[in-house]
């Protein structure tokens, strides 16, 4: 049997009739090869093509499993889903932040000072946006120089802006093996190769960066990792910035949560010569209420400046004064504090519920590698059943069928009451097996 789709066919309608059940592990490729009487490269194919229809997930250094359902037609995390408790998606609004926010707002309702705001702005904004965001960005000794500080309509914006800077169509952009969905769309989008680094627990591995060959630029997020929720210790980031400078590499660091970690030194103040520095308030604030800001060296400002206005990232006049009234006030401050501690209330629940997740206490998402014999479409599965909202491992993954068996699970939405019963069936749901699913 030469064409490999007839294999994959068969195994295909195994699965279609039940024959082969969600989280069923396929043999090893060349013990399968025997079992066909095909050739290796033609059983590493026939599994590639079941990856690929989406009936099967491979995970690194486990094998390949059957997958458990047909993957959603939207990408993973791309809209809210249906689900009555959301452990996917990653925003805290809090009691009475829209009240604080509003408050804000009202000098910017006058006429005169809203007849402005209906203008057009540049990249750069104005001068009283640039300090205060300067202000905001500020974390110890490092205050970046408010020349420097450009403005996007919000953080994806200035992530596509810095890549489509440093890295032409056709380059290669390194990022952590496990990253940010939205980079992976972006350097779709942008024709960008993405080279996935091997990561430990202290965040990015340098040596793995240097052996892997020639790359334009890095993206990195050293502060609460998303997935990982892990924050790079300063020895890690150290290094990571002798090795970034030896290359000659431009980074991009992904500063969206460090308002949770307000003790952190950002890895910009330890390469503040080659490093882009992305932030928003999407986090910070809300997802329908951001802005995002790029801080860059100064060589590098008006290059950033044309990436953000050739592509039509800029961010409204509104919004950037709206962001400056609420840094002005101290409006920003409050919630920012309020948030740490959500933040530190939402951990205790976690440390309680299910102990020994992986990630920073600060961080609203924690990292889950699942027990056996629990694979994480299975599971991701189980508890949508249980209308709980999770994250498979493959949503981060840069390559496909490289995803290990974990989830990520985001604490922010619900209200903590939610959140711990959702916590009690995800616990419960794990000292269980798939077998038990063939009684619900």
């Amino acid at each position: 049997m030469d064409d490999y789709r007839v294999v994959a066919d068969a195994l295909a309608a195994d699965i279609e009739a039940g024959r082969l059940r969600p989280g069923d592990r396929l043999p090893p490729q060349r013990r399968f090869a025997r079992e066909r009487g095909i050739a290796g490269s033609t059983a590493a194919r026939v599994y590639g093509e079941l990856v690929r229809r989406g009936l099967a997930v491979g995970e690194v250094g486990r094998g390949t499993f059957v997958r458990a359902a047909k993957p959603p037609p939207e990408p993973a995390l791309a809209e809210p889903g249906a689900a009555r408790v959301d452990l996917e998606l990653n925003f805290a609004v809090l009691p009475g932040e829209s009240a604080r926010l509003a408050r804000a707002l009202e000098p910017l309702l006058r006429d005169d000072v809203f007849t402005a705001a209906l203008h057009p702005i540049g990249a750069a904004g104005t001068p009283p946006a640039r300090e205060a965001a300067a202000g905001m960005l500020a974390r110890g000794d490092w205050r970046p120089d408010p020349a420097t500080v450009l403005f996007t309509g919000n953080g994806r914006q200035a992530l596509a802006a810095a890549i489509a800077a440093f890295v032409p169509v056709g380059e290669r952009l390194a990022v952590e093996s496990l990253t940010y969905p939205v980079v992976k769309a972006l350097a779709s989008r942008l024709g960008v190769e993405l080279v996935p680094i091997e990561t430990d627990g202290s965040g990015l591995i340098p040596e793995a960066l240097e052996a892997a060959g020639p790359v334009r630029a890095l993206y990195v997020q050293p502060t609460l990792h998303n997935p990982l929720g892990t924050t790079m210790p300063p020895q890690r980031r150290t290094a990571l910035a002798e090795v970034a400078a030896r290359l000659d590499l431009p980074v991009i660091e992904d500063g969206v949560y460090t308002f949770l970690r307000d003790d952190v030194r950002p890895f910009a103040e330890y390469a503040p010569e080659r490093t882009v520095f992305v932030d928003s308030l999407s986090k910070r604030v809300a997802p329908g209420l951001t802005a995002g800001f790029l801080v860059s060296p100064p060589s590098w400002t008006a290059r950033l400046a044309s990436s953000v206005r050739s592509g039509a990232w800029a961010a409204s006049r509104f919004a950037v004064e709206a962001a400056t009234q609420w840094i002005v006030t101290g409006t920003l401050a409050e919630i920012e504090a309020a948030k740490r501690r959500d933040a530190a209330a939402r951990a205790s629940v976690l440390a309680e519920k299910l102990p020994g997740l992986r990630g920073d206490p600060a961080s609203y998402h924690r990292w889950w590698e699942l027990p056996e014999p629990w694979r994480a479409e299975t599971f991701v599965a189980a508890a949508a059943r249980r209308g709980i909202a999770l994250s498979p491992a493959a949503a981060f993954a840069v390559l496909p069928g490289h995803a290990p068996n974990a989830v990520r699970i985001a604490v922010s939405a619900p209200p903590v009451e939610t959140l711990s019963a959702a916590l009690d069936v995800l616990a419960g749901l794990a000292s269980g097996t798939p077998d038990d699913l063939a009684a619900d």
